[in-house]
Parts: structure tokens; sequence; C-alpha cells
């Protein structure tokens, strides 16, 4: 079962939208949410590539229901604050990536939050992409429709392949959502670009079987682009209802200190748009997808060298379709297939 990619709203609500002018009350609030049970060795530690004025932020978000004591992690984003080329740069890593995952050999990426949380969910994320995370954060799966509610609703772009999906689901969230002003069940009826409730969001979040997983990652991120949109246009009065609506759910190695510096490393870059990126690279050239054996099931298999695209985008800002190695690598395929 799948859930959204929330747990950017983190760092988009409480670190980007706050003024310095609640910084006293920000910090109180902030300070419960410190988790002190991480691992801070393998986050400080510089194993894997990393650069001066550039911060990678480990973005989590688990599956777990009402009665389950162990979850996956089904949502997990590289947010990269890049000071150095003032850019914003948001990476989803597919949950069915297969990797080594230490101590327990090749396995999906979401199942190394299963066997060791966050230590060892950013330990194999270190160690498979070679790339050094410096902070995290996590969010359960309920915590979302709030966060959309306290909102006031978040806007997305809704095509005609997508509706059936999504009423599919609407009847099991709207009966999650604890929301008392929800109102009646509401289907989707039209496409476009609508503003919905936090359980129709959560509905349109978790589509994928009518297309694939790497597309639900794509409406995710356009959920993601909806929740910094609505927070910009949040009016100041409303923050600390929101603070209390978000602050229950959130988890992080960061100090309120750290939390308010990232802040305003993310408000010196001026323009918030988010650059975007699907890692692996799935286009049955830098990575395949096939089924491993009936335990495993399918998972996407990347080459080793795309790692390198990855890096490009995170600590040179070179996007994947401008990236003169992927061109490359590509049309050599493609030349072969011809000959």
């Amino acid at each position: 079962m799948s859930t959204l990619k929330k747990i950017v709203i983190f760092l988009t609500i409480l670190v980007i939208a706050f003024p310095a002018a609640a910084f006293g009350y920000v910090y109180f609030k902030l300070n419960g949410i410190h988790d002190s049970s991480v691992d801070q060795n393998i986050l400080n530690s510089t194993d894997y590539k990393s650069e001066n004025g550039i911060t990678n932020v480990l973005l989590i978000g688990t599956d777990g229901r009402p009665d389950e004591k162990v979850s996956r992690s089904d949502s997990m984003m590289i947010l990269t604050i890049d000071g150095k080329n003032k850019s914003l740069k948001l990476t989803s890593l597919a949950r069915d990536t297969y990797v080594d995952i230490p101590g327990h050999g090749k396995q999906k990426l979401t199942h190394a939050y299963v066997y060791g949380q966050e230590n060892l969910l950013i330990e194999t994320i270190e160690k498979n992409f070679e790339l050094d995370i410096q902070n995290y954060a996590k969010v359960d799966f309920f915590s979302f429709m709030d966060i959309v509610d306290a909102l006031g609703g978040v806007t997305v772009d809704i095509q005609q392949g997508e509706i059936n999906e999504m009423n599919k689901f609407i009847p099991e969230t709207y009966s999650w959502s604890k929301n008392p002003d929800k109102g009646e069940i509401q289907y989707m009826e039209k496409t476009g670009s609508q503003t919905l409730k936090g359980y129709q969001l959560l509905s349109y979040s978790r589509i994928r079987h009518n297309d694939s997983a790497l597309e639900r990652d794509r409406r995710q991120r356009n959920v993601i682009e909806g929740l910094i949109n609505g927070v910009k246009d949040l009016s100041v009065t409303k923050y600390p209802n929101l603070l209390d609506t978000i602050l229950p759910y959130i988890k992080t190695n960061m100090k309120p200190t750290q939390i308010l510096a990232l802040g305003g490393k993310v408000l010196s870059l001026g323009d918030l748009t988010l650059k975007q990126m699907e890692f692996p690279i799935d286009d049955e050239v830098h990575s395949t997808g096939h089924i491993i054996n009936h335990k495993t099931g399918w998972v996407l298999e990347f080459d080793p060298d795309t790692v390198d695209i990855l890096h490009d985008f995170i600590f040179l800002n070179i996007l994947p379709e401008n990236n003169e190695k992927l061109k490359q690598t590509s049309q050599y395929q493609q030349d072969n297939q011809n000959n």
C-alpha cells in the first residue's frame, strides 16, 4: 500500500515559511521534535561525496497504520539546499531500488527502514549512492491529511486517467480522516486544477496501479509543489495552528537552532522553485525493472555509473535531461539498437 511523499512538508512549512519574527515561539515548538536516538556519527561522517555550502536532508515518509508496530519507509526523498548554485532540489528515491543493505544483503531499499529504521536507511543510502546525508526528518502516514486541511487544501492538476483510481481510495481515506469539518464524502468528477481536501489528496498520492510507481512519484512531487504554494499563501496568524497540527507527527535529528539556520539558508536562495529528479533513471537503459524471485518480487536495478548523474544534479546543478553523460549513453544504446 502506498503513501504520499509527504515528509518534505517538514522543511517547506517549518523552515521555509516561518519568519524570524516568530523565532521564540517556533524555537519552543521545534524543541519537541528532536530525536536523539539516531546515530549522529553516521550523519556527521564524510565517507562519501559532500561539498561545503550544499546540505542534503533525507526525508522519510513511513506507511504505518493504526496498531502497526513495524512500518516501511514508503517515501524517501533527498532535499538539497544548494547555497553554491542558489538552488532548491528534490530527488525521489524509488522504494523498489535493488540495493545492498548492510548486514542483510541485496534487497529493496524500502526494507532498510524495517530492519534498522533511520540509522540503517541512512547508511544504506550513503553506501549505495555514494552520497553523504547531513540530516533527516520523518513523518508518519496519518499526519498528511491533517497538514493539508490545516493549509485549507492543496491544489493539483487531475488527469483523466487518475480519476477512477482516486475514487477507489477515497472511501478508505475519508474514514481515516479525523477532521470534524471534512463534510460529506466527495469523489472526483472532473479533470484539471482543483483544490483537494486532505483525504482526497492522500487518495491522489496513493494512485499506482493505473500506471507505475515512478508516475506515482511524479504525482507526489506535484503535491509537494502545491504544499509549498499553500504555505507561501498562508496568513501569519494561522502559523500557530499549523505548528500544533504538524509537530506531533515529526521527528528529526536537527535541533531548533539547526532547523532555523537551515531555514535561513533556504530563504537566502531567493528562488524556491523545486528542481526535481527521480533516481534510479528508469529508461530500460540505465536501469532495469524485473522480478528477482518469488520472495523479493519486482525490483529496479540501476547501472552504478549513473550515480554520477545523481551527483551532477545535486552538486553541479545539472538536470538529467541536460546531462551530456546521459545523452551520450542513451544515443549509444539507440545506435546499437538501430544497427
